[in-house]
């Protein structure tokens, strides 16, 4: 049965986080520390305030280990930038070694005897062995599964081995498979093939089954280690980790897309309960349960809640009968935790903050990725998908008053909650209602999905906005249309992506969610280690568990239609948009201009208003202001860019013409803010409204992300939230007003040379040369940003020095005006 039995405490505080988030929407606040609390905000509106002491991780730890006395704590940092193996002393709370890795992927364990790492090489399709000497890390010896990417697609993920230290079972997430290896000889001794991508696994205490985790369904898989037969039981969607009680007798699975965990009994194989992580009684994915640990006695469970930035705590003394204890916050994004003794250990995959990035994705210097070598993780470069370094918690586990005050701040720091998906903010009167059975005068959504901007980058040069001129490369000259539409509607500059690259992205921009595989690993791919860009629907295990915006579109009878957006090759890539696609608009292709983009759409869209059949909601890629780089020959960043302005403003000012702009809204946002600086912070992006019932030359300073974007495209078709961040983001009701304009937009030509190409013969060309162009980020942004940057202020020029934010409440700033 679903378990979700509050404190009393818990209830008597959901009033007080309601009043927190109305409170939240009257004072606009850019990301960062906020004083008067102590809290951090982050860049969807969610706060941060880690309990415990803190160590210093590498970037995005997936997996901490301890070995078997505890002496050892092992981590695994597996993000985009430098990956690397931690060796930590978790008694005295220090590091002790770390090794540069060149390739890694979550799998880790210790030997028994404690003078051995197992670390999963990652696509290098490899099992390392590190030994342990005088609490030293020696260079590896490799075990291997087969060929490294691309030859084989294998990739470890869990690692365990028996107590003789003879037998080491690993599970594989790319060819979805079991391996047993003897250590001793490093060799295979049987690949057992599995129905999905695995995740972890672990042994039984006899040591008689193998327990493993189907990341890309919805079961256990229960490997006989003497008949070698496999046998399944159900769990949630995306199961991960696993823990077993001492006895073998409790299996505890953490299933991510369903906020719950599942406790088996593994005498019987069956289900005896499922245990809801989450905050608030909801079926909304985004808590992603992910991490799991029991206190020593074995009486209490602690949960990761990766994207609700907090541990769940149960009574599990009596399985079937485990009662909720409460909440302690932790950092972004908890990947895993253990316990030692009266610590819990917690790694957080993001840290604790985001950060501004005026230096830049500045490339580092290129390394040897199949070497090893001692160093630190942490670089000085700013490129978003490696800005967030890791830490790990260290927290004395709470007594039942502290367990009380943790509990209070982490509904402090939610701003969802139980009835805000049934009521979101807003105003009577406004076009935008509060909830779906209210109707809006609009009819008609246009979602056009852009690619990797920031907000300087664009917008740095409005002086009515929040932003640097210093890091503004397409300003008014290049992007007159992007400037006017500010302009002429609303200037949005406190506005946030979800995300950190297109992988995520994409997912975020239309489903309010990115599950915990696509989040785990697009750092891999992002970082040249193997790996494919398997996000927008190319692959099942990245979908949410509930599907797309165009499948709740589908599912609530609202008609709807994709110009490029999730088609590749001329197929739509799920099956809610097989007829519901534009076969002539492309997808993903630089050598496509937007103004052909805009033209197709142009021509399906008179075609369908002649029939009187223009769909209710409409995704459009125009998405080439990515760019090519300087890659010779290429259509230069500042043309790109310049066509991709163009584009929008034809789009606008063909829709403005058309009968139905009286019913009509744009929407046009950046997936991601990957490819370039901005001086409040690294997912700070531009974002433009345009219609009728937009409010016109208005600057507004509310905060924003994505998914109040999609919550306000909901709002208006009537759609439910997808997701709890969907659910709990500030739509835009702020820059509507009910006394339309019905005044058409009138597109501004270009001042730029919209045709010219990349002829300089220079580093930056050179390296351009190289670009693998076909698909979005598969060039290393680290490299594409600086070429940008010196296309367009030159090839001996320096980006900015970095400047360290305090992040300014604008809150406080206004008090200090009035004084």
């Amino acid at each position: 049965m679903m378990l979700f039995k509050k404190l009393t405490v818990i209830k008597k505080l959901l009033l007080v986080a309601m009043l927190s988030a109305t409170c939240f929407l009257v004072k606009a606040q850019v990301p960062g520390k906020i004083e008067k609390t102590n809290q951090v905000l982050l860049p969807n509106g969610w706060k941060l305030s880690p309990a415990g002491r803190a160590l210093p991780l590498g970037d995005l730890p997936l997996n901490i280990q301890l070995s078997l006395s505890g002496r050892y704590l092992a981590v695994t940092n597996n993000g985009q930038s430098t990956q690397s193996l931690q060796l930590i002393d978790p008694k005295n709370e220090k590091q002790l070694d770390e090794m540069v890795m060149g390739k890694a992927w979550y799998g880790l364990a210790f030997s028994r005897d404690e003078k051995k790492i197992y670390a999963s090489g990652g696509n290098d399709n490899c099992i390392l062995t590190f030994q342990i000497q005088n609490n030293k890390l020696g260079k590896p010896d490799t075990i291997k599964l087969g060929a490294p990417w691309p030859k084989n697609k294998i990739c470890a993920t869990g690692i365990t081995v028996n107590k003789s230290d003879n037998r080491l079972y690993t599970v594989t997430k790319e060819d979805s498979s079991l391996y047993v290896i003897d250590p001793i000889s490093r060799q295979v001794l049987k690949q057992v093939k599995l129905p999905a991508e695995a995740y972890s696994c672990v042994l039984s205490p006899d040591e008689k089954i193998l327990y493993i985790s189907i990341w890309g369904g919805d079961e256990v898989a229960c490997y006989n280690t003497i008949t070698n037969a496999l046998t399944y039981i159900k769990t949630g969607n995306h199961p991960n980790e696993l823990i077993l009680n001492k006895k073998g007798t409790v299996l505890f699975v953490a299933n991510a897309n369903d906020n719950s965990v599942s406790v088996i009994n593994t005498v019987t194989g069956n289900t005896v309960e499922l245990i809801s992580t989450a905050l608030y009684p909801t079926t909304l994915t985004g808590s992603t349960t992910n991490g799991l640990a029991l206190s020593a006695d074995e009486k209490t469970l602690y949960i990761a809640n990766a994207d609700n930035n907090c541990l769940a705590v149960f009574d599990v003394s009596k399985p079937g009968s485990s009662q909720s204890l409460g909440f302690i916050p932790v950092g972004w994004y908890p990947t895993n935790l253990k316990t030692l003794g009266n610590k819990i250990l917690v790694a957080n995959g993001k840290g604790f903050t985001s950060m501004a990035n005026p230096n830049g994705p500045k490339p580092i210097k290129k390394t040897d990725n199949s070497g090893y070598k001692k160093g630190a993780t942490n670089t000085k470069e700013q490129y978003i998908g490696g800005l967030f370094k890791g830490t790990l918690s260290i927290i004395d586990a709470p007594t039942p008053q502290d367990l009380k005050a943790y509990t209070k701040q982490v509904y402090l720091n939610t701003p969802f909650n139980d009835k805000i998906a049934a009521l979101a903010p807003g105003e009577e009167g406004n076009p935008i209602p509060r909830t779906r059975d209210q109707k809006s005068p609009i009819k008609h959504v246009f979602y056009i999905i852009k690619e990797n901007r920031t907000y300087d980058q664009v917008l740095g040069d409005m002086a009515e906005g929040n932003g640097d001129t210093s890091l503004c490369i397409f300003g008014k000259k290049v992007t007159p249309n992007h400037h006017a539409i500010a302009s002429e509607f609303v200037l949005l500059d406190n506005f946030y992506v979800d995300a950190e690259v297109s992988a995520d992205g994409h997912n975020w921009s239309t489903a309010a969610y990115a599950t915990d595989f696509i989040e785990k690993t697009w750092p891999t791919s992002y970082g040249g280690r193997g790996g494919n860009y398997d996000s927008e629907g190319t692959r099942k295990i990245g979908d949410p568990r509930d599907g797309y915006i165009w499948d709740y579109c589908k599912r609530a009878g609202i008609s709807y239609r994709t110009y490029g957006e999730f088609v590749d090759d001329g197929k739509p890539n799920i099956k809610a948009l097989q007829g519901h696609f534009c076969e002539q608009s492309p997808g993903f292709d630089l050598q496509i201009k937007d103004l052909k983009r805009e033209a197709v759409w142009a021509h399906d869209f008179d075609s369908l208003l002649t029939a009187n059949a223009v769909p209710q909601f409409n995704t459009i890629r125009i998405s080439n202001d990515h760019t090519s780089g300087q890659k010779k020959g290429a259509i230069s960043p500042i043309a790109a860019v310049g066509d991709n302005d163009l584009a929008i403003g034809l789009f606008i000012e063909h829709l403005s013409k058309s009968p139905i702009w009286k019913e009509s809204v744009v929407f046009i946002l950046e997936d991601d803010a990957q490819n370039g600086s901005d001086h409040v912070d690294a997912h700070r992006s531009p974002v433009f409204v345009a219609g009728p019932y937009v409010k016109r030359n208005a600057a507004i300073h509310q905060m924003y992300s994505t998914s109040g974007v999609l919550r306000t495209i909901e709002l208006i078709l009537g759609l439910p939230p997808m997701s709890q961040y969907d659910a709990s983001a500030v739509p835009l009701f702020d820059c509507f007003t009910n006394k339309p304009d019905f005044s058409p937009y009138i597109a501004k030509p270009a001042q730029v040379n919209l045709e010219q190409r990349n002829v300089a013969s220079n580093g930056s060309s050179k390296r351009s040369q190289s670009f693998n162009l076909t698909k979005e980020d598969a060039v290393p942004d680290l490299v594409l940003n600086e070429v940008i940057w010196k296309s367009v202020k030159g090839e001996n020029s320096v980006m900015p020095a970095p400047r360290r934010s305090a992040f300014v409440i604008l809150e406080k700033k206004k008090k200090d005006d009035d004084d």
